[in-house]
């Protein structure tokens, strides 16, 4: 459908191929506020739960329970607790059958006193560790790669919107609708579980047809700006990132740059590689050092660390509150890639396309909830909630152009009432000039 609809688009040239222009906004699941999940809560109870399991697999060894499991085999495993319900069931079946048979006891039957015993390990076993274990593995299989989940709808996100009523910033189960859009149509969306844009930008760009919509600048605001971002935009896509990073705007202020204590205002000296910073501290090069954070991208950084220094003074400030050497960190490719976006977005041509930013994203979002009144979903599922994202913005960009056409036609109406009118005029004053009298015409 939305193929068609950019084809169409394409072949009534109303697209063009500067640029495409992304945002994301929130949209509040089908789920109750109340139903959250979050999975550090779970790992907590479950690490508990595991305790339990393990001692009470070590009791049912002590008690000679034949459990028929290797010793290699997990005690918190669901396959070993379920051989341990098995295994007590089994035993108990044949002190059941045993004590059909045998005679009263003086003192109490020792067979009773253990089938006691291994009834309260079973109910411990069957109908409180089992469960609990199933529910815990449930739940892991429903987060993924989450941190939290609604019980209600299982593929909404505890996220915190920005429509809330108590003003207290309240997570709620909710969705993360990104949209590409050029002219105010929607041209590509995706509903995304992760509630920051940051991570959001390169799986959506990867659902792009770029070779129906081909663009040279991909435009977005701060949030989805970050090193692997510009890395993939540049290298994969081989297009121009307009997308400002967090402290851009920060570092545009003249108070940021006149700060001699940031280390991007300290003097750097390219040939010997080396920073002195405003208390004259010379910081030399010591190393690299490599950071891969949690999502698997790697991060190089060079380690300037600062001179050892003999007088109070100089120990003073090269040095840390605990004694050790002052250190600074430095991503070489990072400051490069800010350095590209500093440039793309002080040029000329940058500023203007970058300027229709708010012009493309926001009207899209602003008719989506205050005219349409859509701001909560009505189904449950990722699957059922992109089919209704996708029917609605689809009915956007439908009523964009049909109010184009409408006002299209209301122009043509008015150009082809006036073209009549002079028409009308034009002939009176030929046939004044053919009868050779002339009487001015008033217009």
């Amino acid at each position: 459908m939305y193929l068609q609809f950019r084809q169409s688009l394409i072949d009534n040239n109303l697209l063009s191929d500067e640029a495409i222009f992304i945002d994301g906004t929130k949209i509040l699941a089908n789920a109750n506020k109340y139903s959250f999940v979050w999975r550090k809560s779970t790992e907590k109870f479950e690490s508990k739960l595991d305790q339990k399991t393990q001692n009470l697999f070590k009791g049912l060894i002590q008690n000679k329970v034949n459990l028929a499991v290797e010793s290699e085999m997990d005690p918190t495993d669901l396959q070993t607790l379920e051989a341990e319900v098995t295994a007590l069931d089994t035993e108990i079946d044949e002190l059941d059958q045993q004590i059909k048979t045998e005679k009263v006891i003086p003192g109490g039957s020792p067979r009773k006193q253990r089938r006691r015993q291994l009834k309260h390990l079973r109910h411990l076993v069957r109908d409180e560790y089992l469960p609990r274990k199933q529910k815990y593995r449930q739940y892991h299989e429903w987060f993924g790669d989450r941190n939290s989940f609604s019980k209600t709808d299982h593929d909404a996100t505890f996220m915190r919107m920005k429509e809330d009523p108590m003003q207290n910033g309240q997570l709620k189960p909710g969705y993360n609708l990104q949209i590409a859009t050029q002219s105010q149509f929607v041209l590509y969306y995706q509903v995304n579980q992760r509630p920051t844009d940051q991570r959001t930008l390169m799986p959506f760009l990867k659902t792009m047809n770029f070779t129906q919509t081909p663009v040279n600048y991909i435009v977005a605001d701060a949030g989805y700006g970050s090193e692997p971002n510009y890395q993939f935009v540049k290298e994969e896509l081989g297009k121009i990132p307009l997308i400002p990073y967090t402290m851009y705007l920060k570092e545009q202020s003249k108070k940021y740059r006149t700060d001699l204590s940031k280390v991007m205002n300290w003097e750097y000296h390219a040939e010997e590689d080396y920073y002195v910073d405003n208390h004259h501290i010379r910081f030399s090069y010591h190393g690299m050092s490599h950071r891969t954070d949690k999502n698997g991208f790697t991060r190089d950084f060079k380690v300037y660390r600062a001179d050892d220094y003999d007088d109070p003074e100089g120990y003073y400030w090269s040095t840390t509150r605990m004694g050790n050497q002052r250190r600074i960190n430095i991503n070489p490719n990072w400051e490069s890639q800010k350095e590209y976006i500093r440039e793309q977005l002080s040029s000329s041509e940058g500023k203007a396309i970058f300027a229709k930013r708010k012009l493309e994203d926001e009207p899209v979002f602003g008719n989506l909830k205050a005219n349409l009144r859509f701001r909560r979903l009505s189904v449950r599922g990722l699957r059922q909630v992109n089919n209704e994202l996708g029917i609605i913005l689809m009915a956007a960009n439908m009523n964009k152009l049909a109010k184009m056409m409408v006002n299209l036609t209301h122009i043509f109406g008015w150009i082809e009432k006036l073209s009549r009118i002079f028409q009308r005029k034009w002939k009176m004053r030929l046939s004044l000039f053919i009868g050779g009298t002339y009487v001015p015409a008033s217009f």
